[in-house]
């Protein structure tokens, strides 16, 4: 049984950036520096757990009014290919509806943009490089 929750106590946020560390920074080679950044203290992180076993991760901040932007969404290499991707964003969508956000945000991996796109997402800009992966922006209204 999968569990998406904000973040509350400081072992869900241990549990999330250890799951955002395995797959930014030790995976992809994101450098910590950069994946770690000073939006995270104002940010709402998300983390999903099966059982007790920590297995995705993402944050959600306010950027402007009623618009949001999704950042950092990971899921562990081996629990990839369940729909566990879908079920986080569902969960930051409900919980951006509810704080009354009309639009959100997000920059996606490239090879990403067809997930996004199945929920809802249009690209917004042309390819551009962040952290030496290639992107896409991407928003919905919600």
């Amino acid at each position: 049984m999968y569990n998406v929750k904000i973040v509350e106590t400081e072992k869900e946020h241990d549990d999330a950036f250890a799951v955002r560390k395995k797959v930014f920074v030790e995976e992809q080679g994101v450098p910590l520096h950069l994946e770690c950044d000073a939006q995270d203290e104002t940010a709402t992180h998300f983390i999903m757990y099966e059982g007790d076993v920590p297995v995705g991760a993402a944050r959600l901040r306010n950027i402007e009014e009623h618009t949001a932007k999704i950042e950092r969404v990971c899921i562990l290499q081996s629990q990839r290919g369940k729909k566990l991707g879908a079920l986080i964003m569902k969960e930051m969508e409900n919980y951006a509806t509810s704080i009354d956000q009309k639009k959100l945000k997000l920059h996606a991996q490239s090879y990403a943009v067809p997930f996004y796109e199945k929920l809802g997402y249009t690209v917004t800009s042309p390819e551009f490089m962040d952290a030496g992966i290639p992107h896409r922006a991407m928003e919905k209204m919600i």
